[in-house]
């Protein structure tokens, strides 16, 4: 009954995403919904954009290895992300009327640019699709009993099909959809085990010293660990097109900053709710810790009756369909608009969403090779933000905010951040690569300041459709 359930539930996506196609007939329709999103829907496809596997399967698991300190950056770091998003970003995005977050940088930093960033912005998904990917086929082969790779491949072509019918239409109503079972499925089991627990006290008085402490010790190398923890996807994951896509969809640019500002605000409350169930789990259900990412699936399964598994495994199953289905469309319009466009910009608005639909499968491909030869969801994820932190984030910050950031600063911050932060993953160093190639980045940008020229005399909030092409 539970994989009817299950199956039942995929195929009403693949209903909806037949349904939303048929708001799509342009390519702006396809990516960004027509920018005609209604707070409700805009703060729900922003909210659904990082609770995924890693939310579910990948943080409890870090909760009860190390506690508070373990899972500073999600979900603390990702609701910071999309607060900033809402605070600084979100207004001057949708002010520029562009299509994909790499449009920004050849309005202000010219065509070379946009080409970087569009080469840089699509492998950063890889990772990210890879672990939703094998979260997804983890959940199937309890449900369904089939072997890991043939369950992940069986999700994919779920995900592929209603992304490829709807777009960000598919992604966006679905997404409602997909919240309100998250929420449902994880309140009421919370509920049940908070009652089985006898409550906040015994759960509390159970744990070792030290395990709810938010702050480390003040050492410098424990500062500096715990500041990345925070920027990982607090300042990495804000130079996403995944991010940026949700944040242009909205019907008007002030819609678009409160549904920044409330999806980082149920983020940071719904998201506390699996660490809950995950720290139930742990404390009444021991045995079951042999894979710290099974530890809630098996519990669901293994201790409570049909109707809460049926409600729990639609909820993990929403969330990670909305992660990764977003997720795939991201890179794909940048494959489109900012690489293939870039060679090719004679393309027909029908040739280019063709190609954009190419995209969501080659790309698809890739990541279901990745999430068959890796295994931790978290660190996954970990590696997608801190690649756009140190290639991506200054570059745009500074464009935004520095009149001076120039096209030299831009390039040489994209390159050697990324370069200097692959180098220090090679040597394993003592602090996090992160932190280094962040420095990086940032010495490159005022490089460039001191020894190009001069930047460009424009202003990136251009309405203009015509600056785009």
């Amino acid at each position: 009954m539970l994989a009817v359930s299950i199956v039942l539930y995929l195929l009403l996506n693949l209903g909806i995403g037949m349904w939303a196609s048929r708001r799509v007939s342009t390519t702006k329709d396809f990516i960004l919904a027509g920018r005609s999103l209604p707070l409700v829907l805009a703060a729900s496809a922003t909210f659904a954009t990082w609770f995924g596997s890693e939310t579910i399967m990948g943080a409890p698991g870090e909760f009860i290895k190390n506690g508070v300190l373990g899972i500073i950056e999600d979900p603390f770091g990702a609701a910071l992300c999309l607060f900033l998003v809402g605070i600084f970003f979100a207004r001057r995005f949708y002010q520029m009327n562009i299509i994909t977050f790499c449009d920004f940088f050849r309005l202000r930093f010219g065509r070379s640019a946009e080409l970087l960033s569009a080469l840089l912005i699509i492998p950063s998904y890889f990772s990210w699709i890879a672990a939703q990917l094998i979260a997804m086929g983890i959940v199937l082969k309890i449900v369904l009993g089939w072997s890991l790779t043939d369950c992940i491949l069986l999700s994919s072509v779920i995900v592929i099909l209603y992304t490829l019918m709807g777009g960000m239409w598919s992604i966006s109503i679905t997404d409602f959809v997909q919240t309100m079972m998250i929420i449902a499925g994880l309140v009421f089991v919370s509920v049940v085990l908070y009652q089985k627990a006898g409550g906040f006290g015994p759960i509390i008085n159970q744990m070792p010293d030290g395990f709810f402490r938010f702050y480390p010790d003040w050492t410098f190398k424990s500062g500096v660990e715990y500041f990345a923890a925070w920027i990982t996807i607090g300042l990495g994951s804000i130079p996403q097109q995944d991010v940026f896509q949700r944040v242009m969809a909205a019907k008007s640019a002030d819609v678009s900053v409160k549904a920044s500002l409330l999806s980082s605000f149920m983020y940071l409350t719904i998201a506390l709710l699996p660490l809950f169930i995950g720290l139930c789990g742990h404390l009444l259900y021991p045995e079951l810790e042999k894979d710290s990412q099974m530890i809630i699936p098996n519990m669901v399964l293994l201790h409570t009756g049909l109707p809460l598994q049926i409600l729990f495994f639609g909820a993990l199953v929403s969330a990670i369909l909305s992660t990764t289905s977003s997720a795939i469309l991201a890179p794909a319009a940048v494959l489109g608009e900012n690489i293939v466009k870039f060679f090719r910009p004679d393309l027909s608005d029908r040739q280019l969403l063709l190609v954009i639909r190419v995209g969501i499968l080659a790309i698809t491909v890739v990541c279901i090779v990745m999430a068959t030869t890796r295994e931790s969801i978290f660190e996954l994820v970990s590696e997608s933000s801190a690649f756009s932190l140190v290639s991506l984030f200054v570059p745009l910050a500074a464009g935004l905010y520095w009149q001076r950031a120039n096209q030299l600063g831009c390039l040489l911050s994209m390159s050697v951040g990324l370069v200097v932060w692959l180098a220090c993953m090679w040597l394993e160093t003592e602090y996090p690569p992160m932190i280094y190639g962040l420095l990086a980045s940032i010495a490159g940008m005022v490089v460039g300041i001191a020894f190009g020229d001069p930047a460009v005399k424009q202003d990136p909030l251009v309405k203009n459709k015509e600056a785009l092409h």
